[in-house]
């Protein structure tokens, strides 16, 4: 028996991987993350069991896990995006070593990649920007010491900013220093969801448009000159005299 942690991907049910489907409507307990996850990323499923585990808490999590385990059930446990970011996973695949109980990470479509995608973007460009920085924004669970927004900022690459878009007056005041008030900036709600929403601006102008819709949560910063990049280099992938 395994635990499958799966990446959904970002919504949209056909960016969940084809390996993470399969898994999901072959094995016969199913834990999702509740509203993170599309009911359709769920479709055609054969579990015995199905269990939205928002309201859990992580003992009653694991105790699920582990009565699976003695059965000799494989378990798909499907998390939201890609489950090594911000996915909690960590804290459960403690236990289920402890336990002794195998488990496997499949990977999935990231948050951030989805947004560049709805904003037709590549997020590192030559000549601008060569580094992407996946950070969130502290609030309740503090940083690391020189992982600070205002400490990321003097990179000045591109910055994709999770949890964070309750507090984008504080976030702009961290980068604007660094980035400039002509940076662009977009802030992208639900990317592949139906209901997906992107506002785009500058450093200077953000605030206000996000303000100016209901955007309060689920939602993704994306910072950098990539954004707005005209007249940049091509690549040497596909220059004349490669070969």
């Amino acid at each position: 028996m395994t635990v499958f942690f799966i990446g959904a991907g970002p919504g949209d049910p056909e960016l969940i991987t084809v390996k993470g489907q399969r898994l999901v409507r072959t094995c016969p307990v199913i834990l999702y993350a509740g509203s993170l996850v599309p009911p359709a990323v769920l479709e055609g499923h054969r579990a015995q069991q199905v269990v939205d585990t928002a309201p859990l808490t992580l003992d009653e999590i694991v105790a699920l896990l582990e009565n699976a385990h003695r059965q000799g059930h494989d378990v798909a446990r499907v998390h939201s995006g890609d489950p090594s970011l911000y996915g909690a996973i960590g804290e459960q695949i403690r236990r289920l070593r402890e336990l002794g109980i195998p488990y496997e990470v499949v990977p999935g479509v990231t948050a951030t990649a989805a947004c560049a995608a709805a904003l037709g973007n590549e997020l590192t460009l030559p000549g601008i920007s060569q580094t992407l920085i996946l950070t969130r924004y502290a609030t309740k669970t503090s940083m690391p010491e020189g992982e600070a927004l205002g400490d990321l900022a003097r990179h000045r690459a591109t910055m994709a900013i999770h949890l964070g878009v309750r507090h984008i007056a504080r976030i702009v005041e961290e980068l604007r220093p660094h980035y400039g008030d002509d940076c662009p900036v977009a802030v992208i709600y639900r990317a592949s969801w139906p209901d997906e929403e992107r506002v785009t601006g500058t450093l200077a102008d953000i605030v206000a448009k996000v303000q100016a819709t209901d955007i309060e949560r689920t939602a993704l910063i994306l910072v950098g000159r990539v954004l707005g990049a005209q007249g940049f280099a091509d690549s040497k992938l596909y220059g004349v005299g490669k070969r």
